[in-house]
């Protein structure tokens, strides 16, 4: 069973969606999320930091529109907004993506 825990803010401005990837463990969240093209468990997305630094790392991606929040058989999962992330700003994902996997 999926479930949205919140409703989906839009995806924000392009100056605050570069803001929230500007972090490398954002930006590595990220890679893994449209990586795996699916729902990521939490734990999954992050190796080198705790559990409360990653929530904090995973709201500022919320709130700027890139990935909502599932529970999936009572798990917290993280799944990217690509449909949504490439209506509101074209081309920016598989760019941003593509340059993070080169690294």
């Amino acid at each position: 069973m999926t479930e949205a825990k919140e409703p989906l803010p839009p995806v924000a401005s392009l100056p605050t969606v570069l803001g929230a990837l500007q972090d490398p463990i954002r930006l590595e969240m990220i890679r893994r999320l449209s990586n795996a093209g699916t729902a990521v468990r939490c734990s999954a997305l992050y190796g080198v930091i705790n559990k409360s630094t990653a929530t904090h790392h995973f709201k500022i991606l919320r709130e700027a529109g890139l990935i909502e929040r599932l529970v999936i058989d009572g798990q917290i999962h993280q799944r990217l907004r690509t449909a949504d992330i490439d209506q509101a700003l074209p081309g920016l994902l598989p760019a941003i993506v593509s340059a993070a996997n080169q690294t």
